[in-house]
């Protein structure tokens, strides 16, 4: 996935200025920058959640910049939000259903005229439902009202939904936001394996720690501009990163 000299602007402010960046396949790449650097407005234009005043975004070689969210969503693109969105008048087990790929099930033709295939279909999401909530350690709670959970259950039910959509891209607003530090690494070892799955992730993510433990490849925002791109490791001696963050210090949690 790739953007060029993306702009959005609110009330004039200029939230996004130029932004320019490519994310790798395969890899985990980071998108980091201070408060207001833009960050969850870009992922809202690269999902197809807002559009952009100017510039282009493209998935693979396909543009998709005026490209409704649904349609980016059929292309492998799914994105999870800052604040868990669980359905929480269903119960967790519905919450991955309503988000199987394959949904024969909504055509009443189907219904009708090809109940096999529905049946089939149906019992090939619920089985793939109960493997990812087992491996997110959801199982036990597959009948419980979404709305029940605690944070850190909801952040877990987020991204498990995410990973029913059987997305090839995905785009992580915050994972780690809200949950406890043993949570954290429970979610980065998640996200591991969907690199290994074969999944391409773009993470806004605050705590650098989390970003040097788990991220290929880092992209940094300010001002709504791409600052610098490369290996955390690189970054932390890049002084125009530096000093883009509040009291020019870039280690451990900085609030953005």
């Amino acid at each position: 996935m790739s953007c060029i000299d993306i702009h959005k602007s609110f009330g004039g402010a200029k939230a996004v200025n130029g932004a320019t960046f490519s994310v790798p396949k395969g890899q985990i790449t980071a998108l980091i920058g201070p408060n207001g650097a833009g960050k969850t407005t870009v992922v809202n234009i690269l999902s197809g959640a807002m559009s952009c005043d100017n510039g282009e975004v493209r998935i693979g070689t396909q543009e998709v910049t005026r490209l409704p969210n649904y349609k980016r969503a059929r292309l492998g693109l799914i994105r999870t939000f800052q604040l868990s969105r669980e359905l929480g008048g269903l119960t967790v087990w519905e919450n991955l259903m309503v988000a199987a790929k394959q949904q024969p099930g909504e055509s009443l033709a189907n219904i009708y005229f090809r109940p096999g295939l529905v049946r089939k279909v149906e019992a090939e999401n619920r089985e793939r439902a109960g493997d990812i909530l087992a491996k997110y350690g959801l199982y036990e709670l597959r009948d419980t009202w979404a709305r029940e959970l605690s944070g850190g259950q909801k952040r877990l039910l987020e991204i498990s939904r995410a990973v029913m959509a059987e997305p090839t891209l995905l785009l992580l607003d915050e994972p780690m936001a809200g949950v406890n530090p043993v949570l954290i690494d429970r979610i980065g070892e998640h996200i591991q394996d969907l690199k290994d799955d074969g999944v391409t992730v773009l993470m806004v993510e605050h705590n650098l720690g989390v970003v040097e433990k788990i991220c290929d490849y880092v992209i940094v925002l300010a001002e709504g501009r791409t600052l610098a791109t490369g290996l955390m490791s690189e970054l932390r001696d890049n002084k125009d990163v530096v000093r883009a963050y509040l009291g020019g210090v870039l280690d451990g949690r900085v609030d953005s």
